[in-house]
């Protein structure tokens, strides 16, 4: 797809979700599950006043109509998603949440990392 450059306000909020995805990173224990992660990203990007919505469904549309097999949903639409391990399947199934959601920018976040710079992965469809 080709869009315009990403705003300034998106670029804003982009910027939020990562520093919060810092600070989450440097307070609770490595290792945690994901749903602790969320969480706490949850908490922290909610004191900032940013609109979070949790598991957000994300409706599959061929030829015109709603499939209803496949129930995907995003964890948390601020495209946050927490994971032990980087797999390229994440980087495929955020690409896809971005496609079908109409979204434009999103973030694969893992927190299983020393340096929380090499745990953040920018996406823009």
């Amino acid at each position: 797809m080709n869009h315009e450059p990403i705003s300034d306000e998106l670029e804003r909020i982009g910027k939020e979700i990562v520093d919060s995805a810092y600070r989450v990173h440097k307070e609770p224990d490595p290792g945690l599950q994901e749903s602790v992660y969320e969480e706490c990203m949850i908490c922290d990007l909610r004191k900032k006043d940013m609109k979070v919505d949790e598991q957000v469904y994300v409706p599959i549309e061929f030829d015109g109509e709603i499939l209803t097999r496949n129930k995907l949903s995003i964890d948390v639409l601020v495209e946050n998603k927490a994971v032990l391990e980087m797999n390229p399947l994440f980087q495929s199934q955020t690409l896809t949440y971005l496609k079908l959601s109409k979204k434009w920018l999103g973030y694969l976040i893992n927190y299983n990392v020393p340096l929380m710079k090499n745990g953040i992965k920018r996406f823009v469809t």
